[in-house]
């Protein structure tokens, strides 16, 4: 019994250690993300609060930068997972590749558009890119589909290749569900696409009818013709002798034949009872 006393008093002092040495690093660590996410004052004047960390999540809100600050990936890129960059004036994702861990990536209200490239990103699951400027579906969930294969939550609203209200005022619910069907069809892994979830009925859905769900889109010459004339046709109704410039000519007199009978032109208008 006194052994076994020993060996509880060992275990409960050895706990006790482990518990006292745990607390002074959350305090260390605690002590070290205020220091990071607490702005200078050269920063405060200015309107700008720098970037903002709570634990692996990563906030650079609202300063204008056309791409990533080469400092964030430096300073914050090998924990972050979770990396917000909204109401910037992002066109490039360069930046990211700084991020080995990152896991979900916002990037709303920003200039992103077609063009943009993303690099290898294994981990993500999340990216909400709502209000850019994306454009060609197909081309985007390529990219994406290749770049991030284990995606499960996408969100496009406000770009024109999500076509609803947000994206135009000509759009309907059956054009969004039409492009749900092909982004589906396209990334059938996907779980949560803008603001609701997948069902099973979508899925199977999409898998049947997604890849007629596509939007062509008109050919680049076609965007660019912004005369709205059509080209000049050599063809005319009048023959060859009256289509000189003051040499047209009129006939006038009464015809032969007339035809009064049941689908005659007067008789168009009065129904099968008036006959």
């Amino acid at each position: 019994m006194a052994d076994e006393n020993n060996e509880d008093t060992k275990i409960t002092k050895n706990i006790g250690e482990f518990e006292d040495i745990a607390a002074g690093y959350e305090v260390e660590k605690g002590e070290e993300v205020m220091e990071r996410q607490l702005p200078t004052l050269e920063a405060e004047e200015n309107g700008h609060s720098g970037p903002i960390l709570e634990g692996t999540q990563l906030s650079y809100l609202g300063h204008e930068c056309e791409a990533i600050p080469e400092f964030l990936g430096q300073e914050y890129g090998q924990f972050v997972k979770r990396l917000d960059l909204s109401f910037n004036r992002i066109r490039s994702l360069d930046g990211l590749s700084s991020f080995p861990e990152l896991e979900e990536l916002i990037v709303d209200n920003n200039e992103l558009d077609d063009g943009v490239v993303f690099p290898r990103l294994p981990t993500l699951h999340t990216l909400m890119i709502n209000k850019n400027r994306i454009t060609d579906l197909e081309d985007f969930l390529n990219k994406v589909d290749t770049s991030c294969p284990n995606l499960t939550y996408l969100s496009l609203l406000g770009n024109v290749a999500c076509p609803n209200e947000l994206s135009a005022e000509d759009k309907d619910e059956e054009d969004y569900q039409r492009y749900r069907y092909y982004v589906l069809y396209k990334m059938p892994s996907l779980r949560f696409l803008d603001a609701r979830p997948v069902s099973r009925t979508e899925l199977a859905e999409a898998k049947t009818r997604g890849a007629f769900m596509r939007v062509a889109r008109p050919a680049q010459d076609m965007l660019d013709d912004t005369s709205g004339e059509s080209p000049p046709s050599g063809y005319s109704p009048l023959p060859t002798s009256s289509q000189a410039e003051g040499r047209h000519q009129g006939t006038f007199g009464r015809c032969r034949y007339v035809y009064h009978g049941r689908h005659s032109e007067g008789n168009r208008f009065i129904r099968n009872n008036d006959l």
